[in-house]
């Protein structure tokens, strides 16, 4: 019986993991599973709490500070005897404890001004997390179609290979019954030897662009992987256009990019106003409570009050109050005041640096979908008469009209226009999924 079950087991283990290496990805499955695992965004995340800690310990700033101690000390030579407040040259023992608080009053709202700052950088820290989300599945998404090209011309020169065998195949039977020359066969021969090292190449890249995604997503190299082919023929291509001011407009507004700069440029401006605050005079108040215990070393005990009672009678209590007003600290307020407004006006080049290389980007993304769409047009088109034509060539050639030299020109340019076609197909989705990114500014379901 326990031998059964250890089979089933075994069975079930090696079902389970042959279903896991069957399973397919899809776009939003790498994407997902990269966005969860990906280790620069880790790190992004981890900085962002960094982030998040100042701005709390900046909040608690306002709050009374509240310490608590405790000292011991031997006295030898010349002491104060502190239950007589006279001078005394007797070794002693003394020990004390003591409560102490505090709290800023004003400072020239440095607190407030603060505790701003740090929630605009926490606010940057979170646009800065999407900002490396979205760039981390951009690069996801560019080689999720790289993987895609790579299977279509690997399926292409399969089909390829394939009816160089199918007619190597009916040559071989026509040069038995002599209707066919043997060099005829000779030269089908060495057209299937090179379509079969073209379909190996073709094999290994495709391959090779699949371990590429693969290792993006930090996938166990023994894990077994593939991609959801989508059907590209029932894709239908939008022939619209895009306006770069349109995209900028909605782009300016919605992405985490321009935001989390913007960010930063309001928290550099709360810094320089903190910076400005330590010229204005600092006002604290505060407390403090203390008790201790005294005894003269040598001396009889009974003479000398208990340990108790002195911690209940030596407890004296005193606030304070306190005025500091800066005159000359070294030029340390000046200089943090100055770095404090070269931060501010470095955000601001920045941040119209940023908003510049947006507008490029997107006025390039939009002309490269435009002339994309054409290019895409006139490829569809080429690859739609070379299929005609290569029918044609095949049918002659089955004919005998014309020879091998021209069947494999037809063949190749057939090839070269399908590669075309799929190609521009693929890079115009690209390009438009893109254009949306820039739209949205986040991941949306960005899937074929």
């Amino acid at each position: 019986m326990k031998k059964y079950i250890i089979l089933s087991l075994l069975i079930l283990i090696k079902t389970y993991s042959a279903n896991c290496q069957e399973k397919k990805w899809t776009l939003e499955d790498c994407i997902s599973y990269a966005v969860t695992n990906n280790i620069q965004l880790q790190r992004q995340r981890l900085q962002t709490e960094i982030t998040e800690a100042d701005l709390t310990q900046s909040r608690l700033n306002v709050f009374p500070s509240l310490n608590m101690g405790s000292d011991g000390r031997i006295g030898f030579g010349r002491s104060v005897d502190p239950v007589t407040n006279l001078i005394t040259f007797k070794q002693n023992i003394s020990h004390s404890y003591y409560i102490t608080s505090g709290i800023t009053i004003f400072n020239g709202f440095t607190t407030l001004n603060t505790i701003a700052a740090n929630r605009f950088m926490l606010k940057a820290g979170l646009e800065s997390e999407k900002v490396a989300r979205n760039s981390l599945i951009v690069d996801v998404m560019g080689q999720y179609y790289q993987v895609i090209y790579s299977k279509g011309l690997e399926e292409a020169l399969r089909m390829q290979l394939q009816s160089s065998e199918s007619q190597l195949a009916r040559i071989k039977k026509m040069v038995e019954t002599g209707k066919e020359a043997l060099s005829r066969q000779y030269e089908m021969e060495s057209r299937v030897s090179a379509n079969r090292l073209d379909y190996t190449v073709a094999a290994n890249s495709a391959s090779q662009a699949l371990t590429t995604l693969k290792q993006m997503l930090r996938l166990e190299s023994a894990s077994g992987f593939d991609i959801v082919i989508p059907d590209l023929q029932n894709i239908i291509i939008p022939y619209g256009t895009f306006s770069t001011d349109s995209v900028y407009t909605l782009a300016s507004e919605a992405l985490p990019r321009l935001k989390a700069v913007e960010y930063e440029l309001q928290a550099s401006r709360k810094r320089l106003a903190a910076a400005r605050g330590y010229v204005s005079p600092r006002l604290t108040a505060g407390g403090q409570i203390f008790t201790g215990f005294y005894k003269v070393i040598g001396e009889n005990g009974a003479n000398q009050p208990s340990y108790s009672s002195q911690l209940k009678n030596n407890n004296s209590q005193a606030v304070f109050l306190s005025l500091e007003i800066p005159l000359f600290n070294n030029y340390r307020t000046g200089r943090n005041i100055k770095v404090a407004r070269i931060q501010r006006d470095e955000t601001e080049l920045k941040l119209e640096q940023e908003k510049l290389n947006l507008y490029t980007e997107i006025e390039n993304a939009c002309l490269n979908y435009n002339r994309g769409l054409d290019e895409y047009k006139a490829a569809q088109a080429n690859y739609d008469f070379n299929i005609k034509s290569s029918e044609a060539v095949q049918k002659k050639f089955e004919a005998g009209l014309v020879d091998v030299t021209d069947y494999a020109i037809a063949r190749s340019t057939l090839f070269q226009a399908e590669t075309e076609a799929l190609r521009t197909k693929l890079q115009l989705m690209i390009r438009k999924l893109t254009l949306q990114f820039y739209t949205s500014g986040e991941y949306a379901g960005l899937t074929l």
